[in-house]
């Protein structure tokens, strides 16, 4: 760079001075007196002849080729690399003993499941962590769900009905311990039937359970009591069970068919900062203009499933709008804005579907304050129906759904909703 540099000084200077020449070369033509040109003009012409050689004897030649000769010494390097020495470094401590699952405080609600464990009482091995593991509920392979110091942890979203098999290993700096044994744990039933019909009488904590439960889902299912949870220990050289029943149901009662209900309520955790929650956090309004999304607690992906959010507040004609969702929808828009949601949204005149930001189906019919808005989510089926006031509205809304989904709601500052608990399914 720098003989570039030097080499452009120079041809500046080189250039400044022809320039000067040639202007004084113009004056000199313009010279009225013939006597006076002829006595500077020899001298003039071999000035510009002297002039032009020097330009052509190489002072644009480029004074640096683009092959650039560098010499690296790279004998210094080379000593040094052959100079090092390699230490294997002994294990300052063992691997962790296998963790204890501790059946006491391991539970399942619908479809998620808390999983609680410990060290062995008189194992003195450092940990610095955990791995749970479960597999995906059909005998499949084991994958890694949680990572980190908790010894306890809730693992939401799983599939009804499903037998799952959980294990945990610990882990410090000197590596990872065996596996627990493993923990098989069953989530809420749920199967199809065409009737649904409660028992009569209903125990005494079931009543007291619809009256203080949250947000529900009512589902299908076999004739055993909602709630049911049911875990076995196993291990390569014997087996351990553990049964346990939160009620069990009076064996006079002749029941073919029954329903029971998946609680839930709506979820802090995941709604956007602008919801405001009361009542338990079954009561959501918002205090922005802007609408925001809030997710209940329960995801479903199997099952036949329906709830109903009644209209508690419905001022200045807002446009909420109510469905299902993934867990990573937008918050901070309406719900159906994108590929994430699947809704209804609905002010005071009429509703339309909308997801991916697609508005269909525009219906007549809206709501008011007192209202109430249904949505049946069919899994089986695959399909979402929405209904106002007990009516379907419109036709069935969309089609082909599958994975998990989350009930959602989106609405604004001007509305206040508020869920049914256990609606029969229409």
């Amino acid at each position: 760079l720098q003989v570039v540099r030097d080499q452009i000084s120079h041809c500046t200077v080189k250039l400044r001075q022809t320039t000067g020449l040639m202007e004084y070369c113009l004056e000199v033509i313009k010279e009225n007196d013939p006597s006076g040109f002829l006595q500077i003009s020899d001298a003039l012409i071999r000035r510009v002849h002297m002039t032009e050689d020097q330009w052509g004897k190489g002072t644009l030649t480029p004074r640096m080729t683009t092959d650039f000769d560098l010499n690296l010494d790279n004998a210094p390097l080379l000593q040094s690399i052959h100079q090092l020495d390699f230490v294997q470094m002994k294990v300052s401590s063992p691997v962790p003993a296998p963790p204890i699952l501790q059946l006491e405080e391991c539970c399942t609600h619908n479809n998620s499941a808390t999983l609680s464990w410990k060290q062995p009482p008189l194992s003195t091995v450092q940990v610095e962590g955990y791995i749970l593991e479960l597999d995906d509920g059909n005998g499949g392979q084991f994958r890694e769900v949680y990572v980190g110091k908790e010894t306890m942890c809730t693992v939401d979203g799983l599939h009804f009905n499903s037998t799952y098999s959980a294990r945990v290993k610990a882990f410090n700096k000197s590596g990872v311990s065996p596996y627990s044994k493993t923990l098989v744990l069953q989530t809420s039933e749920d199967t199809q039937s065409e009737e649904q019909t409660l028992p009569f009488p209903v125990p005494l904590e079931r009543s007291q359970l619809r009256r203080m439960s949250p947000f529900s889902s009512t589902l299908n299912l076999q004739p055993s009591f909602s709630g049911r949870s049911y875990f076995e220990l196993r291990s390569s050289a014997h087996q351990l069970s553990l049964h346990s029943s939160l009620q069990s149901l009076n064996s006079a009662v002749d029941i073919k068919k029954m329903v029971a209900v998946a609680w839930f309520s709506f979820d802090p955790s995941s709604a956007h900062a602008d919801i405001i929650f009361s009542n338990d956090n079954l009561t959501v309004t918002c205090n922005s203009y802007d609408d925001r999304v809030v997710l209940g607690k329960t995801g479903f992906s199997k099952g036949l499933h329906y709830w109903e959010l009644s209209i508690d507040r419905y001022d200045n004609h807002p446009d909420p709008a109510f469905g299902v969702a993934r867990i990573d929808v937008l918050k901070d828009a309406m719900l159906g804005k994108d590929d994430k949601a699947w809704a209804m949204y609905v002010d005071n005149n009429r509703s339309w579907f909308m997801h991916n930001n697609s508005h269909t189906n525009r219906t007549e019919g809206g709501i008011t304050k007192g209202a109430t808005v249904g949505v049946l989510l069919d899994l089986t089926r695959r399909t979402l129906t929405f209904s106002i006031n007990e009516d379907q509205q419109g036709p069935v809304a969309f089609e082909n759904l599958e994975g998990l989904f989350f009930p959602a709601v989106s609405l604004n500052r001007n509305v206040q909703v508020q869920p049914w608990l256990g609606p029969d399914i229409p």
